[in-house]
């Protein structure tokens, strides 16, 4: 290549190579100067997002002060709710310490004025056994001088006279005793009669009470002669099954579109009823329908059951019953004494025997859970083994009633002695209810039996002449011998008889023992 070419090739070369090196230099100045713009930026950002983080610690510091000074507020205002309650719940403690002290004080009144009666009391007696023993000295004194005139007329020797005036000062002494205690006992039995008769017939009238005589069999009426064959089924399977599920016994006669229900468990017998009336409303009645049915109803009337105790607690107003006990009461329902109901009957007792505790100023809540607890062994009689009595204190014990109800239990047929006023009252309410006119139906043949007994347990005492029992068995008048028993001794019988009839014989309500003495003089004009 020429030296004219190379040289024109060499100054391009230099002059580009110069442009090059003018664009690198421009080049890294303007990167020099974007990076010195992006960390300023980036410090500014730093700076920003630290003022940033400062500002939120700041701010969660400031909400944390806020939060905590709203719970400690919260927490303030729920102790003083709490010191407020605290405050109200001691107040109406103290009002009702104040309460029991004022019934305390006014029972201890009213135990300070007994005591002066009973102290009044205890000087009359005392008044009286002066005046009896007055009366001795006199009897003393006369039968002295009686002594020195037989002695003196009839010749008698002392030990002889002695023993015919001791004999008839003992007389005079014992007919006077005995005298002045049926005075005594008749006074304090008119008075204790008028205020029984008070407070029973107001508790009699604070009740109604509806009374029917149950029996043991339900009629269920049919749309048709033609349910009849139904019922029965192909050879008699459908009223087989229906017996075996229900274990009731049905009777099918020529009653016109009547069936007739007979069972001894009223329970059963309304399983039955129900039962049956349902098949004949839905029309399928075969032995798998039947089944259904009845376990159906039978459910049901568990829950009726327990429906119907809940309801008689409610109205004798008897609360905290154990649900055990509840489920007993609801099946005394369906249980029946002397064709009484035994559910009505408890209530009734239960109102009776509160009414008396409320008048007598006793608990009349006890009174009142005795009462409707008193016969709830009755309805176990059926499947276990023991009295009624024995049964329902063994419930209430399992089931965690007091002492005070188990012995209102156990008592109110005299099993025990009464250790309170309510057992009493129980037993009173019971007698009372039991008593009412159509409240209780007794069969025939017993009650022939019972009137036979009364006659022969009258009969059986020395001077009886002859025995009349009235009043269906309510009053038995006896007439005496009067050579045999004297009018003291006609008082004794009495008692004597009727303490026996209460010991041999059961009955509902009391019985009366009248007994008559009769004196005829007879004189003959000439």
């Amino acid at each position: 290549m020429s030296q004219a070419l190379l040289l024109p090739l060499l100054e391009g070369i230099t002059a580009g190579l110069i442009v090059v090196a003018g664009f690198l230099f421009v080049y890294s100045r303007f990167q020099k100067k974007a990076a010195t713009g992006v960390l300023a930026e980036a410090r500014a950002d730093a700076a920003r997002i630290r003022a940033d983080a400062s500002q939120g610690v700041e701010r969660a510091r400031a909400e944390a002060v806020l939060a905590a000074k709203m719970e400690a507020v919260q927490v303030r205002e729920a102790l003083e709710q709490e010191l407020l309650r605290r405050r109200e719940e001691v107040g109406r403690l103290e009002r009702r310490v104040e309460e029991r002290n004022q019934v305390l004080e006014r029972r201890q009144a009213e135990l300070d004025t007994q005591q002066r009666e009973l102290g009044k009391r205890v000087q009359q007696l005392d008044a009286r056994d002066k005046q009896i023993a007055g009366r001795e000295q006199d009897a003393a004194r006369f039968a002295a001088e009686q002594q020195a005139r037989l002695e003196q007329i009839a010749g008698l020797t002392a030990a002889d006279a002695r023993q015919q005036l001791l004999q008839r000062v003992e007389d005079e002494a014992r007919g006077a005793a005995q005298a002045l205690a049926r005075d005594i006992k008749d006074q304090a039995r008119k008075g204790a009669d008028r205020e029984a008769r008070r407070i029973i017939s107001m508790a009699a009238q604070r009740i109604a009470a509806e009374h029917t005589a149950e029996t043991t069999v339900s009629a269920v009426t049919l749309p048709s002669d033609e349910m009849k064959g139904r019922i029965i089924g192909r050879e008699g399977r459908n009223i087989r099954a229906f017996e075996t599920a229900t274990g009731v016994d049905v009777i099918i006669d020529d009653t016109p579109d009547t069936v007739v229900i007979s069972c001894f468990d009223p329970i059963r017998r309304e399983v039955a009823r129900r039962s049956l009336e349902a098949l004949i409303v839905d029309g399928r009645i075969h032995p798998g329908r039947i089944e259904e049915v009845v376990a159906k109803i039978r459910r049901e009337l568990d829950q009726q059951l327990v429906e119907a105790g809940e309801q008689a607690a409610y109205d004798a107003n008897v609360h905290g019953l154990h649900p055990e006990l509840i489920k007993l009461i609801g099946r005394m329902k369906y249980r029946t004494s002397y064709g009484q109901n035994i559910l009505e009957h408890s209530k009734e007792v239960a109102w009776i025997a509160g009414n008396m505790a409320a008048e007598l100023r006793v608990d009349p809540e006890l009174a009142r859970r005795g009462g409707l607890l008193h016969d709830i062994g009755k309805v176990l009689t059926h499947e276990s083994e023991g009295t009624h009595v024995e049964l329902g204190v063994e419930m209430a014990r399992k089931y965690g009633e007091s002492a005070a109800v188990i012995n209102c239990i156990h008592a109110h047929h005299d099993d025990v002695p009464h250790e309170s006023t309510e057992s009493v009252l129980v037993q009173a309410a019971d007698a009372i209810s039991g008593a009412r006119p159509g409240a209780r139906r007794e069969a025939f043949e017993s009650y022939v039996k019972r009137l036979t007994r009364l006659e022969e347990i009258a009969n059986a005492f020395k001077g009886v002449e002859k025995c009349n029992v009235i009043q269906a068995g309510r009053e038995v008048r006896v007439v005496v011998t009067p050579d045999q028993v004297d009018d003291v001794g006609a008082a004794a019988l009495s008692e004597q008889i009727a303490k026996r009839i209460e010991d041999e014989l059961q009955y509902p309500g009391q019985i009366r023992v009248v007994v008559i003495r009769e004196t005829r003089a007879v004189g003959v004009a000439r």
